[in-house]
């Protein structure tokens, strides 16, 4: 969670690098400026809504924060986001905008990847959604529900429909219910670790 300044900066400085969006060269400066990516938009203004409504929630800072709101909710409606603050930890990649809908009270750790059409949350008159640990790579249409736990550099595959928690780091878990179907090198799927 973003708690300074410096914390704002250490996360949008990991997600641009997550999204391999800025290398430093003019080439990418440019080709930045002129094609726009909507998903960096949405993932600056996350970031900038986090650090105000956590560090400068007080006094004047309130009328710009309901504006940040409002900027954070178009652009969620136009990408067909449903993501709330305070979720994911540094150096999130939405690989693809279109449908992803998170539980307010699911956390996600460092340098996730996600594809489209994701939903997690909780199950059935449960309030705790999943938590989900540091590397973890999720594959599009998956769906993750209930309080469970994922740890560390996990795969999780392309429609898996994960309701039970998983202990064994390093795994690739898929199918419906899912279940671990090998190990697995992160490294390979989320190259800015």
């Amino acid at each position: 969670m973003i708690k300074s300044r410096e914390d704002y900066r250490y996360y949008l400085e990991r997600d641009l690098i997550a999204l391999d969006i800025y290398n430093g060269s003019i080439t990418s400066k440019i080709k930045n400026y002129l094609f726009r990516d909507p998903v960096w938009a949405f993932q600056r203004r996350m970031r900038k809504l986090e650090y105000y409504t956590n560090c400068k929630n007080k006094g004047l800072y309130k009328l710009y924060i309901i504006y940040l709101k409002f900027m954070y909710r178009r652009i969620s409606v136009k990408l067909n986001f449903s993501i709330p603050i305070n979720v994911f930890g540094p150096g999130l990649s939405i690989v693809h905008y279109g449908t992803i809908v998170i539980n307010y009270t699911t956390k996600i750790g460092a340098n996730c990847r996600m594809h489209a059409c994701v939903n997690i949350g909780a199950s059935g008159g449960e309030v705790q959604g999943p938590k989900l640990g540091d590397n973890v790579y999720i594959g599009p249409g998956a769906k993750i529900f209930g309080k469970i736990k994922i740890p560390n550099n996990t795969a999780i595959g392309a429609n898996a429909v994960v309701n039970k928690s998983f202990e064994e780091e390093n795994t690739s878990i898929a199918g419906i219910p899912a279940k671990k179907i090998g190990s697995i090198d992160i490294t390979q799927i989320i190259k800015h670790i």
